[in-house]
């Protein structure tokens, strides 16, 4: 266990040291870096490079295998984007200039929704940079909570959490954090979900990008259980690194109007289709790398699915 608790802390010690690093660097530079380890990880490395050529074939089946490999590889340059602007967040963006970096497009329903007395449930996916865009709300001054999973580096997970919890984005533990959830929900708190993780062969099963994906069951079940109304949120990068757009492209609320989304299936996929809009807007900044559809249902039941 001693020997454990050092080589946690001395990678916990290694990570500070790279990002007091990346924190030195400027974004621009940070920007040119983050090509040429796109490269590095895409073509050299090939990290991944499978499972990403494989999700990317099934969820555009016209690009060429070479427009294939320049899309991932501007995921991978999206990904060491996100991490340059999470260093950079918490000293660059604050209460009296968040305009300069921050632009809101169609947040008025999701505001308007914050303001009201009832709960509320923000759904995104790991699409654009959902870490500084829960950094950016707590800056405009709605409090909310996530689930997240608890890292097995404790020095880690304290650090990681002091980032997203620093302007009032609370941590709930993805392990045995189901009654927290209902304790924000029952007094009118905000819940934020990534809602394109693998659930399992018992999932709720929806399509996306035309295939069968499990999702979890339990965030609809919340939304329908506590009349907490639905909100798809995106925080897409625009022209440049750390120059964020806020959307709020589409809204469940059935006190509302009669959306015809009023079973756990029907709500998961509506979420479920919202996702994929706002990531065919900007494919590379979606973690393709993600092995999304698995399908581990018997055989017998795929089959029932598909002739259904």
């Amino acid at each position: 266990m001693h020997c454990k608790h050092l080589v946690d802390y001395l990678v916990y010690l290694l990570v500070r040291i790279l990002i007091c690093i990346v924190q030195a660097v400027r974004l621009e530079t940070g920007a040119r870096a983050a090509r040429w380890l796109a490269w590095l990880m895409a073509d050299v490395a090939k990290v991944r490079r499978g499972v990403v050529d494989e999700n990317l074939a099934h969820a555009f089946p016209k690009l060429t295998p070479q427009e294939r490999r320049r899309l991932a590889r501007r995921m991978w340059e999206h990904l060491f984007l996100l991490v340059l602007e999470v260093a950079h967040a918490p000293r660059k963006i604050h209460e009296t200039n968040w305009r300069k970096y921050v632009r809101l497009n169609r947040v008025q329903p999701l505001v308007r929704r914050l303001l009201d007395d009832r709960p509320v449930l923000i759904v995104t996916g790991h699409f654009g940079n959902f870490e500084v865009g829960g950094f950016v709300l707590g800056i405009l001054g709605f409090t909310s909570y996530t689930v997240a999973r608890t890292l097995d580096n404790p020095f880690l997970d304290r650090f990681v959490n002091r980032f997203r919890s620093a302007t009032g984005q609370h941590m709930i533990p993805k392990k045995g954090g189901y009654d927290q959830i209902l304790d924000v929900l029952g007094r009118g708190g905000t819940m934020t979900f990534l809602v394109d993780q693998y659930a399992g062969p018992k999932g709720c099963w929806v399509e996306f990008f035309g295939r069968p994906a499990s999702t979890h069951k339990a965030i609809a079940l919340l939304s329908l259980d506590n009349d907490a109304p639905m909100v798809v949120s995106s925080s897409t990068r625009a022209e440049s690194p750390l120059r964020i757009e806020l959307a709020t492209p589409a809204v469940a609320d059935l006190r509302e109007t009669d959306q015809g989304l009023g079973t756990v299936k029907e709500l998961t996929q509506w979420f479920t289709t919202e996702l994929e809009r706002m990531v065919r807007r900007a494919p590379e900044q979606y973690w393709w790398l993600h092995r999304r559809w698995k399908d581990t249902r018997p055989a017998k039941k795929r089959k029932k699915r598909a002739a259904a």
